[in-house]
């Protein structure tokens, strides 16, 4: 039978309410007393009930984190910080696969579900600015990604448009001039592959450089197969560029691979340039320049904002919070200044 409060305070020779407070880090103990007690522990493997705790604390001790798909490798990383941070405070973590579907997005606000959990850190993709509204939920909600701005929640995102311009600014500073674009998506103003285009186009722009349409390479997904397909369009088109801005790096690594089975140098003949910051793109051959959209920051400020209002108090009106982001200068596209 599994140990008990019982038998691990008649072992350390202690009371119960002793045990207890050791288990729960009560800062009066000797470290005398708390170092027979957490020997019993050990000695007996005994483990607190959380069912019981939970049950008198209103918690369950876990979150709920909601992505698009895993199969995206930014998606996978943040997923694998966001359940480093949370462990890191003593929570677990539910991962929830949403598929990019605006019904199971608007499907999961509602699920009877999320009542295993204190809270969701949600990353809508289907969803637009239309459907703020349906986040004024009755749990405490923390709002990743580009889709919907100034909603009832506090919302952590990057800074997309800044980002992109700095990243086309970076190779026009290299020398390029026919900088084309892979994964913009057909009429896209909200969201990442609108805001991305958006930067660099005001980089263009600044430079006095014209927006050429046809350096344009339009996708749905932003996968690798995505990128090389939109690669293999831009090169039958017959079109010249001397650097690729992949708007994600999955985009940028299959628009790369073409490039080098069609005989093409990077970055002798064109440097390639990608955004995310993905862990596999220092290890490409060549390695991949990209922006580091602040992923950490923003997996770690998503667990402690949540947190925050799992803790209630005077928390305040909910907030917007930006990352900063850095160019890593790599093998693909090197810094020539």
């Amino acid at each position: 039978m599994a140990a008990t409060l019982h038998d691990v305070a008649r072992l350390s020779g202690v009371s119960i309410k002793t045990v207890s407070n050791v288990i729960h880090d009560y800062p009066h103990i000797r470290p005398e007393t708390r170092a027979k007690v957490e020997k019993a522990i050990a000695e007996l493997g005994y483990t607190p009930n959380l069912t019981a705790r939970n049950l008198r604390s209103g918690r369950t001790g876990a979150i709920a984190l909601a992505l698009p798909d895993l199969s995206l490798a930014y998606f996978a990383e943040l997923a694998a910080q966001v359940i480093h941070e949370a462990e890191a405070a003593g929570v677990v973590v539910l991962v929830e696969q949403t598929g990019a579907d605006r019904t199971r997005e608007l499907e999961l606000l509602r699920s009877p579900r999320l009542k295993l959990t204190d809270g969701l850190i949600f990353s809508p993709l289907g969803m637009g600015q239309e459907d703020a509204a349906a986040l004024d939920v009755s749990f405490p909600l923390v709002l990743l990604g580009e889709r919907i701005f100034d909603g009832p929640t506090d919302h952590i995102t990057m800074r997309n448009v800044d980002a992109a311009r700095a990243a086309t600014e970076y190779l026009i500073a290299s020398g390029n001039r026919r900088i084309a674009v892979v994964g913009a998506h057909e009429g896209e103003v909200i969201g990442s592959a609108g805001l991305r285009l958006r930067g660099y186009r005001e980089a263009l722009d600044a430079a006095g450089i014209p927006f050429d349409e046809s350096i344009v390479g339009y996708t749905t997904l932003w996968h690798r197969a995505n990128g090389a397909e939109s690669m293999r369009e831009l090169l039958a088109r017959g079109v010249k560029f001397d650097a690729v801005f992949g708007l994600n790096d999955t985009l940028a690594l299959g628009a790369m691979r073409v490039l080098q089975e069609a005989g093409l140098r990077v970055p002798d003949d064109v440097r390639v340039l990608g955004f995310d910051g993905l862990d596999e793109a220092e290890y490409s051959i060549p390695s991949l320049t990209t922006v580091d959209p602040g992923r950490d920051w923003i997996a770690k400020t998503a667990v402690a904002t949540l947190l925050e209002r799992i803790k209630g108090g005077d928390v305040g009106e909910p907030r917007t919070l930006l990352s900063d982001f850095r160019i890593l200068s790599r093998e693909s596209a090197p810094a020539t200044h």
